[in-house]
């Protein structure tokens, strides 16, 4: 299992004491990344989101990652992710950013798709729509022509429903071989299941414990191993992501998470992702869920909802996710939680838990790649 770390411009109630809390938030997050590369980490993923307040203001994060290029030597850049809806972004623009990310990186780039967050950022976009299923259709007839766009020389253009372009050379081609390996940001069974036959990696942010990748795997694995890839290759792949803390003690990890504001980040993401099911009992914005103390960090542990702990105890719930199935775990590091203990838990898991676990100096997507 390989290991990775997400981004995502998370405010929070920062903004409400600092003037520069935006600012700081995003630099802070350079930062992070900067440091998994240098601890053994092997993805970064930047999210794209628009007019998600608090929750995410990480919207411009084909910059962001192009920072992270010069900026970084051995980790992977992934569009955690780019929207290629052409209401959105044209397919066109979204196909260059990805062969110029995969040049400035010298091919780290990772190429993550997806539809949005909800209605209230994609709708945005889709003036008159109020079917968020309108977006499924946009998608599907356009994940497809991006391998076309990289691989042809002249691509031969497209005529579709919702966007249409003539014969163009579309520039640059990818660096090297092939093309980078693509992903989907799925949530339900369904949607794993076509990522899979569609011979995608697949973002799993709605992963939310252990047990959950049963369900998970039984719908991939079963469908990856007839997959027809849109693309060059097949990048057999589930991420997960999770949130993580790591100090020297047990007792000094319990008393970050429940100082770092973490039940806020459920609460934000139900008021904008609208389309997840809100879970019984889940109070309805703008209430949120009550503060979490430590005897609640204890039981997210214990429920495996939560990685936190010393050293020992962190690898421990890294090796369960291992073996339930997941390729690769990302952690959510920078929720509420200070710099330096964030910074701390990304040296901390880099010195003791991933040289244990990942072994393979090469990345997964890579050796796919390579093999194409």
């Amino acid at each position: 299992m390989e290991f990775g770390l997400f981004v995502q411009g998370y405010l929070g109630k920062r903004a409400e004491t600092d003037p520069l809390a935006e600012h700081k938030a995003l630099m802070e997050e350079t930062e992070y990344a900067i440091q998994a590369d240098k601890s053994g980490f092997k993805y970064v993923w930047a999210s794209e989101h628009h007019f998600l307040e608090e929750y995410s203001h990480l919207s411009a994060n084909d910059v962001f990652l192009g920072y992270l290029a010069h900026a970084t030597e051995r980790i992977h850049l992934g569009s955690g992710i780019f929207n290629p809806l052409a209401q959105v972004n044209h397919p066109v623009k979204v196909a260059e950013k990805v062969a110029m990310l995969d040049h400035l990186s010298e091919g780290r780039f990772e190429f993550g798709s997806g539809r949005g967050a909800g209605s209230h950022e994609i709708l945005g976009f889709l003036p008159g729509i109020t079917d968020m299923n309108y977006t499924k259709e946009i998608w599907e007839e356009t994940i497809a022509e991006f391998p076309k766009m990289w691989l042809q020389e002249e691509y031969v253009g497209f005529q579709g429903k919702h966007w249409q372009l003539p014969p163009r050379k579309v520039l640059p081609k990818p660096y090297g071989k092939s093309h980078p390996a693509m992903w989907y940001a799925a949530g339900s069974p369904p949607s794993y299941a076509m990522a899979a036959r569609k011979g995608l990696g697949v973002l799993g942010f709605s992963v939310q414990k252990v047990s959950d990748m049963e369900w998970v795997l039984e719908q991939y694995k079963s469908n990856i191993a007839k997959a027809e890839p849109v693309g060059d290759f097949v990048n057999d792949n589930v991420m997960v992501t999770t949130t993580a803390v790591c100090a020297p003690t047990h007792e000094e990890a319990v008393r970050i998470a429940a100082n770092g504001g973490l039940h806020y980040l459920p609460s934000l993401v139900f008021r904008y992702h609208d389309t997840f099911p809100r879970p019984e009992g889940f109070p309805a914005w703008p209430e949120t869920l009550p503060e979490y103390n430590e005897e609640i960090i204890e039981l997210l542990i214990a429920e495996e909802l939560l990685i936190c702990g010393d050293p020992d105890e962190v690898l421990a719930q890294c090796k369960r996710w291992e073996q339930a199935g997941a390729d690769q775990l990302s952690f959510g590091l920078p929720v509420g939680i200070s710099r330096e203990d964030t910074l701390q838990s990304i040296r901390l898991i880099g010195e003791h838990v991933i040289p244990k676990i990942d072994t393979d100096p090469v990345h997964r997507t890579t050796r796919f790649r390579q093999a194409a």
